[in-house]
């Protein structure tokens, strides 16, 4: 099946499926932390959490972590501000990637950084495809946020974000 034989209402479904359920899953594990909702900890635990990998003051930015994957995964499901969500996703993945499983290796079994990298990986991918014809950005006419220039600029700051959490992290020293 070429290009031009896909069937676009068939394709606006599954994104807007994809966008759904990827949005919801995001901002419930943002609930987890920020709520305790859906088995998780609180904001309270997740603060120690953070403080204890170094991120201080860990109730910031177990708030700030927390805020953001909930919101990110709302605009996703919601298919607002095109790529904000997934760029939103791309930095708090960046940051749960290195500081929680990268040193457990790949796969999720051992905790490694397969989740926060599919995550990441989808958020790219919606980035650059756009939330599509079934989204809150198609009715209200927000359409010219979904450019190729747009998605990989919002990836990019999302990107710079993760990565300045990352270094704002301070380790106690073993």
């Amino acid at each position: 099946m070429g290009l031009t034989s896909v069937d676009l209402a068939t394709l606006a479904v599954g994104l807007l499926v994809l966008r759904v359920v990827f949005g919801l899953l995001m901002a419930a594990h943002g609930t987890q932390k920020l709520l305790g909702w859906f088995g998780g900890h609180g904001l309270a635990a997740t603060a120690g959490f953070f403080d204890a990998m170094g991120f201080r003051p860990g109730r910031a930015f177990a708030a700030m972590a927390s805020v953001t994957e909930v919101v990110s995964g709302v605009l996703i499901a919601l298919g607002l501000f095109g790529p904000v969500g997934p760029a939103l996703v791309v930095s708090v993945m960046i940051v749960a990637a290195v500081s929680v499983h990268w040193k457990n290796g790949l796969l999720s079994t051992a905790n490694g950084i397969e989740v926060p990298l599919l995550y990441a990986a989808f958020a790219t991918a919606l980035a650059l495809i756009g939330p599509g014809r079934l989204s809150l950005d198609a009715v209200l006419g927000l359409g010219s946020l979904a450019t190729p220039t747009a998605a990989w600029v919002a990836l990019a700051i999302g990107a710079i974000g993760g990565i300045g959490n990352v270094l704002a992290r301070r380790p106690a020293a073993a």
